[in-house]
């Protein structure tokens, strides 16, 4: 069965919106990485021990607020073939290998990002050695 694991919020201030659900919430700083070819914008990834909260950068002007979730499935290309039956309106499509998790996404029937991945969600610290910023894995 697909569980809900990921829920990403974008921001201009990544630090300060991680703070304040560590600080608020008693969630714990679990990974972060440079996106690919920027190491100025990076993704800083919380979690309660269940779900994987990603606080990721705004490009300027963009919205802030909730930008997508993800289910940690059996096997996306079941996944896509119950996402094309169901009225998605992009079946799953590779998302980088930058660090990030999710191996797929897809968009629903209101064009919603979902992202989907069989492995899930960092939701327990670790040091990712190749981000040269804050080591501090647990904020």
């Amino acid at each position: 069965m697909a569980k809900i694991r990921h829920i990403a919020i974008m921001t201009a201030d990544q630090e300060k919106t991680a703070d304040f659900y560590k600080k608020t919430f008693g969630m714990v700083e679990v990974w972060r990485h440079a996106a690919a070819g920027n190491p100025d914008r990076y993704g800083v990834y919380l979690s309660d021990g269940y779900i994987n909260l990603a606080i990721l950068p705004a490009r300027p002007g963009a919205p802030e607020g909730i930008d997508h979730f993800g289910f940690q499935v059996d096997d996306i290309d079941e996944i896509a073939r119950l996402a094309a039956e169901n009225g998605a309106q992009q079946l799953p499509e590779p998302t980088p290998t930058d660090g990030r998790f999710a191996e797929a996404a897809i968009k629903d029937t209101i064009g919603q990002r979902v992202d989907v991945a069989v492995a899930g969600w960092r939701t327990e610290p670790a040091l990712n050695p190749d981000y040269p910023g804050r080591q501090d894995a647990r904020g």
